[in-house]
């Protein structure tokens, strides 16, 4: 192809490591993957943590073998971008290794709070009502948790980081990473894109200043491949790493949703719904939006905690026929349970779940919950009401959203694992009353990484020209008016109601827990 610029991208997701080369029309010439022997592992029942040079060898792993296999096309690249899972906390000693596995976004573990935040700062969050909220923030910061529980190891930590913050640190010999990578426990003022200031009403998370990394703005260069890094890796020596953002960021760029009316959704372990744009908007009380990996903009992002990850657990936990029907037939168990699913009519004919498996910003409290069974209903349906659920709860985060903007959504594009099945991505059509598309490729936070990474480069003009190239629609699901008039009625008449109902129950679960 005349003309045609590469660049590498390294993706690290939660199950496995990808690394790709891909070029400017937005085409994969060459991809190598490796899933992970072991994502993580748990000390205790809730606890998630993994030792980050397995991350780092794993890569290694996969970049030789695109090496060995295509290595004159990776000698033609032109950069480098990596983008990574997000929230997840590193404790460095005085000389950059680690004090103790990672803590993963997965772990569950909370902090007791022994120490309370300023007295204004209390007043402050009780007026807005954000208590709790304000508390489950605090609980869940690993940092929090670390000086109450292992004093010994935070006495030591000269550094307190982001996963992604050490691959970069791995990869260039320099602590320093993009400000588009903070996402979670981290005190960001996601607005300026800087770290808060030591009393700054948000900054909640007991994290010294001292002990946080440099950061830049997307598109500035974190770094440059050394012959060392290139020996121990594959990747070219003298390679510029460029600032980029989170897989859940990448995937909103990959699937070319740059636009305000344009949604990307994101069907993997968590699950989100997220909307760029250029203005600074909270798409919830106390929840930012985060700065995109793409210079000036911002994404506006709602999350399903445990989303898909709740695929893994019905199947886990009910699916042992069809695993088997599955291995005979030589297909994924979940394409199997995809295709019993709709065999069931839209709305599991009453059966409406809503997804809080895990804890979320707004609804600390919440538990999961399913309500309207009767004798007729099997597993199957309740399978394809997880699915309508998680899909429920995106579609009220966008309400959300589009409120905030004052700018309704006109078209919804899918990735993740969850977006491979076309009875899903019409499901999700159904529901959320829009046309959905996928786009040419399931690696869409890969294809992300390399269309910031492409605009850093200068090799496109603007986002819009850059999307045009390189993002292109393969399959679009328009919906079908009767199915959606029966969502919508679910939604507004049951889904919504049910957290209104069970608030004051689930604060006395958790009493009892």
């Amino acid at each position: 192809m005349k003309n045609q610029k590469l660049v590498l991208t390294i993706d690290f997701g939660t199950q496995s490591v990808r690394a790709l080369i891909i070029n400017n029309v937005g085409e994969t010439l060459a991809m190598e993957k490796l899933a992970y022997d072991k994502p993580y592992f748990s000390p205790k029942p809730g606890y998630a943590e993994q030792d980050p040079e397995y991350y780092w060898e794993q890569m290694k792993t996969v970049t030789k073998t695109l090496k060995e296999k295509h290595g004159q096309l990776l000698k033609n690249v032109s950069a480098l971008g990596i983008t990574t899972f997000r929230d997840s906390a590193i404790l460095l000693d005085e000389n950059l290794k680690p004090l103790r596995p990672m803590i993963l976004w997965l772990d569950q573990r909370q902090a007791a709070l022994k120490k309370d935040v300023s007295l204004i700062k209390k007043i402050a969050f009780a007026i807005t009502g954000m208590t709790e909220t304000i508390i489950l923030n605090r609980k869940r910061t690993p940092g929090i948790w670390i000086q109450e529980n292992e004093p010994e190891i935070w006495v030591r930590t000269k550094y307190y980081i982001n996963f992604s913050s050490y691959i970069m640190l791995k990869i260039t010999g320099e602590l320093v990473d993009s400000v588009a990578n903070q996402t979670g426990h981290f005190p960001v003022n996601f607005r300026k894109r800087r770290w808060h200031s030591k009393n700054a009403l948000k900054n909640i998370f007991d994290i010294p200043y001292h002990m946080l990394c440099p950061i830049k703005q997307p598109g500035e260069v974190l770094g440059i491949i050394s012959e060392e890094v290139s020996e121990e890796t594959g990747i070219p020596a003298d390679l510029k790493l460029y600032a980029t953002g989170t897989d859940k960021g990448s995937e909103t760029i990959g699937t070319g949703c740059t636009s305000a009316k344009m949604a990307s959704i994101s069907y993997g372990t968590a699950s989100s719904i997220e909307v760029t744009n250029k203005k600074y908007h909270e798409p919830e009380t106390f929840l930012p939006a985060y700065p995109a990996p793409i210079k000036d903009f911002y994404q506006m992002e709602v999350q399903v905690y445990r989303g898909y990850w709740m695929v893994s657990w019905f199947i886990k936990e009910f699916a042992n026929n069809e695993n088997l029907e599955a291995s005979i037939v030589k297909m994924a168990t979940e394409e199997l349970l995809n295709e019993k699913m709709m065999e069931i009519p839209p709305g599991s004919e009453g059966l409406v779940l809503q997804p809080y498996w895990g804890p979320g910003l707004k609804r600390p409290l919440a538990k999961g919950a399913i309500v309207g069974f009767s004798d007729y209903h099997t597993r199957h349906h309740i399978y394809r009401a997880i699915i309508e659920g998680i899909a429920f709860a995106l579609l009220e985060g966008l309400k959300g959203i589009e409120n905030k903007q004052h700018q309704k959504i006109e078209k919804i594009r899918v990735s993740g694992g969850g977006s491979q099945s076309d009875a899903i991505c019409q499901i999700t059509a159904d529901i959320f009353g829009r046309t959905v598309e996928r786009i040419q490729t399931y690696e869409t936070a890969s294809l992300g990484t390399a269309i910031a990474v492409f605009l850093s480069l200068g090799e496109f003009n603007s986002i819009e020209e850059a999307i045009k190239a390189m993002v292109h629609p393969a399959k679009s699901f328009q919906p079908n008016e009767e199915n959606h008039a029966k969502y919508n009625y679910l939604y507004k008449k049951a889904y919504l109601k049910i957290y209104p109902r069970l608030k004051h129950i689930y604060k006395k679960i958790k009493k009892f827990n």
